[in-house]
């Protein structure tokens, strides 16, 4: 693939974000109208304790990115109730058009006490064209399961031929990779269908994407789309450990491909775009969406500290 980056081209330090948040731009997920381009993310919103909680928004762009037209003047979702698997904000959501409606798929989370977070993924619908969105119910639809009892979460999904698909991830252990440090996460890519994109069957603990880096890889945020006759995934993976402030360790984009979308070869060589010499995305690249719009195919990703400062795209020539 020959990729061309056209730079950062969202900020939120530079925006009004609705609700309390004030910075961060995670895990942009298009959504494409007649005449202009919704991108969602995840911004933070601090508590009074300190803590941050997730919370959804968009920008609306112009087909040329150039533009930001509007941004969200309202939360997108609201937190989950007390106590539920979302209670604490959703990253990522995942928006899907289906049979005249508009979904979204999230990946919910909340705190624990021996580890940090628990996640699970929930199905949300918009009646106002997009702007908001109101939850099927309080509970995920797909979340940790007799050989999958750690942290599924990142449901990107697709129907083709009648058939819903997700790819996801879900935790193989957590580790205290030292005896002082805060025990850190490792998650593989899997796969899941269904028949209404309600009840799901999972392709249980089977790992569909081989490691590049070890068993201790993390890969997260598969994002799918056919380009010609292949299907292609693009992916983020890092090391599960000293990955925050060590750029080696940190994030980087993978890519696989299928022609069933069962079967997937594993080819980050063949995506052809890493991370930049200086600059915003220098230091990690991370959280990926593939989409396609007026006949272009294009990547949404964060660069460096997560998306602290926002996201850019690139376009496939």
């Amino acid at each position: 693939m020959n990729w061309k980056k056209l730079g950062k081209i969202f900020d939120p330090g530079q925006y009004a974000l609705p609700g309390n948040c004030s910075c961060f731009a995670q895990s942009p997920q298009a959504l494409i109208y007649d005449d202009f381009v919704r991108i969602y993310f995840s911004s933070r919103e601090r508590e009074p304790s300190g803590m941050y909680i997730s919370q959804v928004a968009w920008a609306d762009f112009d087909k040329s990115f150039q533009t930001v037209l509007r941004i969200s003047p309202e939360l997108g979702l609201t937190r989950g109730q007390l106590g539920c698997f979302d209670e604490h904000g959703v990253f990522p959501i995942s928006p899907l058009r289906h049979d005249g409606r508009i979904l979204a798929y999230t990946t919910g989370w909340s705190r624990r006490v021996s580890v940090a977070v628990e996640t699970g993924i929930g199905l949300v619908e918009s009646k106002d064209g997009g702007a908001t969105f109101e939850r099927l119910g309080n509970g995920p639809v797909l979340s940790a399961s007799l050989h999958e009892p750690f942290l599924v979460g990142d449901g990107f999904t697709r129907v083709h031929k009648g058939v819903f698909h997700m790819w996801y991830i879900y935790g193989t252990a957590w580790h205290k990779f030292t005896p002082e440090s805060t025990p850190d996460r490792t998650y593989k890519i899997g796969h899941a269908t269904s028949v209404d994109g309600i009840s799901w069957q999972k392709e249980e603990a089977h790992q569909i994407i081989s490691d590049r880096i070890g068993p201790d890889e993390c890969q997260a945020l598969p994002s799918v789309l056919k380009i010609g006759t292949r299907w292609h995934m693009v992916f983020c993976y890092r090391q599960s450990f000293d990955f925050r402030s060590n750029n080696a360790r940190g994030y980087r984009l993978g890519h696989a491909w299928s022609d069933d979308m069962l079967h997937w070869v594993r080819d980050d060589e063949g995506l052809g775009i890493d991370v930049s010499a200086t600059g915003w995305d220098s230091e990690m690249m991370c959280y990926p969406h593939l989409f396609e719009c007026d006949g272009r195919v294009y990547l949404l990703y964060n660069g460096n500290s997560f998306g602290r400062d926002g996201f850019g795209l690139a376009v496939l020539e």
